[in-house]
C-alpha cells in the first residue's frame, strides 16, 4: 500500500487546520438539525474474506453529506452576518444544502452559483430551499474563478464548498463519529473524493480515533485531480476534466485537503467512467440504493479492486443521491446487471 508525506513542498503557504476535537464540536453543533443516517450491510458484495457496508449519506434531508459542512459553516455566523445572507458556489449538492440549511435557520438571501450545464433536478432543489441560482461558467472551475470574482465584491458571507474552510471540513467529518458508534469494528472506508472537503473531514476524525483503520479515496478516471496532486506533490487548483457522468467530483481539490490528506490516506484509486456507470446500476438494480455516480466511484473500486482495498469490515460512503433523472434512465438501459 502506498502511504503519503505530508511534505508536499513550498507550492502554498499554511492554512489553518482542524482536528478531532474541532469534530466533535462539529457534531455537539449540528446534531439537533441533523438526520443519522443508516449503515447497511450489502446484499451482494460479501464474501467470506470480508463484509462490506454502505453509509448512506444519500438519505440525508437534502440527499447529500454536504449538510453537514454547511449548517457547520452557517451556524457560526453571527445574526449580523446572517442578516446580510450567504453565497456559494458549487456543482449541486453544496448549494443545495447551503440553501436547505439557510432556510432552516431563517436567513433570507441565498445565493448560489453553479456552471452551465449542472443537473435541473439540482438547480430546482436550490431554488424549492430559497437559494437564488446563477448559472457562470461552462465548468466547475470556471464557475469558480469568475464566481469568486462576484463573491469578493458582495457584502454576503461566503459559504466554501471545500477549498479551506476548517468549519467545512469538521462537518464533514462527523460522519465518522456517527459510523464508529454505528459500526464499531469498521476496518476500511472507501470514500470518493472530489474537492477533498470528506475524505478529509473523515480520515482526520476515523485516524485520530483508531490509527489502524484505513482510507481509501476514489476518483474518477476522468479527473484524477487529488491523485496528480499527492504523486506530483503540485496543488491543482483546477483540474482540466474529461466528459463526465460525475459532476459533482470534477475540478481542482481544496488547499486544507492538499495539505492535510497525504498524512491520513492509505491508498488513492482511480476508476474508469464505464466502471462507474455500471456501479449506479448494480446499486439501483441489486441493492436497491439510488445513488449518484459520483457516490459510486466507492463501488466502483470496490467491485473491480476489492483484493487490492483489503479490510474484514469495509464501508463504502455513499455521498450523495441527487442523480439527474434522465441521466439515471440512459445509465439504467444501457448497462445490463
Amino acid at each position: 500500500m502506498r502511504y503519503f508525506s505530508q511534505n508536499l513542498g513550498n507550492e502554498v503557504s499554511p492554512v489553518e487546520k482542524f482536528d478531532l476535537q474541532d469534530v466533535e464540536k462539529a457534531f455537539e453543533r449540528i446534531k439537533p438539525y441533523l438526520r443519522t443516517t443508516p449503515v447497511v450491510e450489502s446484499l451482494f458484495l460479501n464474501s467470506n474474506e470480508r463484509e462490506y457496508f454502505y453509509k448512506l449519506e444519500s438519505l440525508q434531508t437534502v440527499r447529500s453529506f454536504k449538510i453537514r459542512g454547511a449548517l457547520n459553516k452557517i451556524l457560526s455566523l453571527t445574526n449580523l452576518e446572517k442578516k446580510k445572507g450567504v453565497v456559494t458556489i458549487s456543482s449541486g449538492n453544496h448549494g443545495i444544502a447551503t440553501a436547505y440549511a439557510s432556510q432552516l435557520l431563517g436567513i433570507e438571501k441565498v445565493e448560489v452559483i453553479v456552471p452551465i450545464g449542472t443537473p435541473k433536478n439540482k438547480i430546482e432543489k436550490i431554488e424549492q430551499f430559497g437559494g437564488q441560482v446563477k448559472q457562470i461558467g461552462k465548468n466547475y472551475d470556471e464557475a469558480h474563478i469568475q464566481g469568486m470574482k462576484y463573491v469578493r465584491k458582495s457584502e454576503m458571507n461566503y459559504i466554501d464548498s471545500y477549498y479551506s474552510d476548517p468549519l467545512i471540513y469538521s462537518g464533514q467529518g462527523t460522519i465518522t463519529l456517527e459510523l464508529i458508534q454505528q459500526l464499531p469494528l469498521v476496518d476500511t472506508i472507501v470514500i470518493p473524493i472530489g474537492g477533498g472537503s470528506l475524505i478529509t473531514g473523515i480520515a482526520v476524525a476515523a485516524k485520530s480515533i483508531n490509527p489502524a483503520i484505513r482510507i481509501i479515496g476514489v476518483q474518477t478516471a476522468a479527473c484524477p485531480a487529488m491523485i496528480k496532486s499527492i504523486e506530483e506533490r503540485k496543488f491543482y487548483e483546477e483540474y482540466p476534466t474529461k466528459d463526465s457522468i460525475c459532476e459533482s467530483l470534477v475540478g481542482g481539490i481544496g488547499r486544507l485537503s492538499y495539505e492535510m490528506l497525504p498524512s491520513y490516506v492509505d491508498e488513492l484509486i482511480e476508476v474508469d467512467e464505464a466502471d462507474i456507470a455500471a456501479a449506479v446500476t448494480f446499486m439501483a438494480k441489486k441493492e436497491k440504493i439510488i445513488a449518484e455516480p459520483g457516490s459510486c466511484t466507492t463501488i466502483a473500486a470496490i467491485r473491480k479492486y476489492g483484493e487490492k482495498i483489503g479490510g474484514k469490515t469495509v464501508v463504502a460512503i455513499i455521498s450523495g443521491g441527487n442523480i439527474d433523472e434522465q441521466l439515471f434512465y440512459n445509465l439504467l438501459a444501457k448497462n445490463k446487471e
